[in-house]
C-alpha cells in the first residue's frame, strides 16, 4: 500500500479575510464542499466549487494531518495549487470555545432578526457561521447545548 509520502505534493493555501491560516504543501487536501467533501492530490483537474462550514484537512506528511474548523466560503483548483478562501479558519487544536460560542450566540440573534424581518442579511451565510461555530464547540468537546 503506498504511504502518504509516495503521493507528489503540491501548493495549498487556506486563506481567511485575516490572512492565511496554511500555506505551504501537502500530499492531500479535504475540504467541506457544499454537496460534498471534496478530496484533492496533486495535478487534480482544475475545479471551483463553494464550500460549506466543516473540517478541512491538509495532510502534510506521513500520518501527519492539519485539520481546521472552516466557515464557508469557496475552493480552486489549478495546475498544482489549491486555494480555500474561507471567512474563517481555526486549527482544532486551538479553539478557543468562548469565542466560538460568542459567534455562536451573535449569529443566532442575527437569525431571530432577520426572521423578525429586521434584517436583511443573508440566510445562507447565517446558517453557516452557526454551522461553523457549532462546528468549532462540537470539534473542542463541548456541546452547543
Amino acid at each position: 500500500m503506498a504511504e502518504a509520502t509516495d503521493h507528489p505534493r503540491f501548493d495549498v493555501e487556506v486563506v481567511t479575510p485575516d490572512g492565511p491560516a496554511f500555506q505551504g504543501e501537502a500530499h492531500m487536501l479535504i475540504v467541506p464542499g457544499a454537496a460534498g467533501e471534496i478530496g484533492v492530490l496533486a495535478r487534480h483537474a482544475p475545479l471551483v466549487a463553494t464550500l460549506k462550514a466543516g473540517s478541512t484537512r491538509v495532510h502534510v506528511g506521513a500520518n501527519e494531518v492539519l485539520e481546521f474548523a472552516t466557515g464557508p466560503g469557496f475552493f480552486k483548483v489549478e495546475l498544482d495549487r489549491a486555494l480555500a478562501l474561507v471567512d474563517d479558519a481555526v486549527n482544532v487544536k486551538e479553539i478557543d470555545d468562548a469565542r466560538a460560542q460568542s459567534q455562536l450566540e451573535t449569529a443566532k440573534a442575527e437569525l431571530e432578526k432577520l426572521d423578525a424581518g429586521d434584517s436583511t442579511a443573508d440566510r445562507w451565510q447565517l446558517e453557516q457561521r452557526v454551522a461553523h461555530a457549532e462546528n468549532q464547540l462540537s470539534v473542542s468537546g463541548r456541546t452547543t447545548g
